[in-house]
């Protein structure tokens, strides 16, 4: 039966605003498809970002799911972007980037921000959204050894029930170190179609997987027994991109080693590698990792929009 989630009824509206379409897609049990909003600031150049945005938001409801993309805008958490507010995210200078740790800060000095893969999680279950899409995770950095440099992410779905989908973590990481750390935190990976555990642009890391599922129904039917067994821990469905959509391998592997010279050479570290080397690819491969980034974006938002119409038809039945 359709049901209000308890934590959707508990939010306070001057620190949490809801959209109504979000709002009530939630309380009649309807899907509901949460989306971060840092690709939007961060990760896609203008004008690209904002369109891409839209782009997304159409194909979720296009697979019958209501998207909820999250931000923090004039320090109120927003569940559901308007047009106004997704234009804001995209265009707007003061948008920072911000994780879980910094979000009650950035609300109390009444600022903005983009929600990263861990505060959107954290958003989303506050919410009752059991779906989240991404492009790829955060995880652990190369040299990680030295600077102990290892994303929120991690942490974040080690302790938040919510179903995420995305293409690996970046290839950019160190993506056999990460994969240890969702192991040791209990963290659920399963490839959607493969076996292969995908490197974001490249459609198979190099590592392997212990599962495998074929269907929304059968990812659906996991998410169903995880929550008769109180899982507190995320689930991880790896979608990779078709091989012939990725980029080229010998290209990516050029590209990321002088990307990383140059973020040495002048002292990139912490939260700021990623968007440095990102937009390095964008610009040494003349564009064609962006045109990567944004199938991962829109291939990974319709699977989850099915995902989450499987799970909510599972739940009626």
């Amino acid at each position: 039966m359709p049901h209000q989630p308890t934590s959707l009824a508990q939010l306070d509206p001057s620190t949490v605003q809801v959209h109504p379409e979000v709002r009530a897609a939630l309380t009649e049990g309807r899907p509901v498809v949460a989306l971060e909003s840092t690709i939007i600031s961060h990760g896609l150049p203008r004008p690209e970002n904002l369109r891409v945005a839209s782009e997304v938001e159409d194909i979720v409801r296009s697979r019958g799911s209501v998207p909820a993309t999250i931000a923090v805008l004039d320090g109120r958490v927003c569940i559901g972007l308007d047009e106004d507010q997704l234009d804001q995210v995209a265009n707007r200078d003061d948008i920072t980037k911000v994780s879980t740790r910094d979000l009650a800060t950035l609300l109390a000095r009444r600022g903005s921000g983009a929600t990263t893969v861990a505060a959107t999680s954290h958003l989303a279950a506050l919410a009752g959204i059991r779906v989240f899409a991404t492009g790829g995770l955060g995880g652990v950095h190369r040299q990680a050894r030295d600077s102990w440099d290892e994303s929120a992410d991690l942490g974040a779905l080690s302790t938040t029930a919510i179903t995420v989908v995305c293409s690996g973590v970046k290839s950019i990481l160190d993506v056999g170190a990460t994969l240890e750390r969702l192991e040791t935190l209990n963290v659920g990976v399963v490839g959607y179609g493969t076996t292969a555990f995908p490197g974001f642009y490249l459609s198979d890391s190099g590592y392997g997987l212990d599962w495998s599922v074929d269907s929304p129904d059968a990812v659906a039917d996991i998410m169903h027994a995880r929550e008769a067994l109180h899982v507190a821990s995320s689930l991880v469905v790896a979608y990779p991109l078709p091989v012939d959509a990725q980029l080229d391998p010998d290209l990516h592997h050029e590209v990321l080693q002088e990307g990383l010279k140059r973020a040495t050479a002048r002292n990139v570290t912490g939260k700021d590698v990623t968007p440095f080397l990102l937009d390095h690819f964008h610009r040494a491969t003349h564009g064609a990792s962006l045109i990567v980034n944004e199938q991962i974006i829109v291939r990974n938002a319709e699977l989850a929009a099915r995902i989450a119409a499987a799970h909510a038809h599972r739940m009626d039945v």
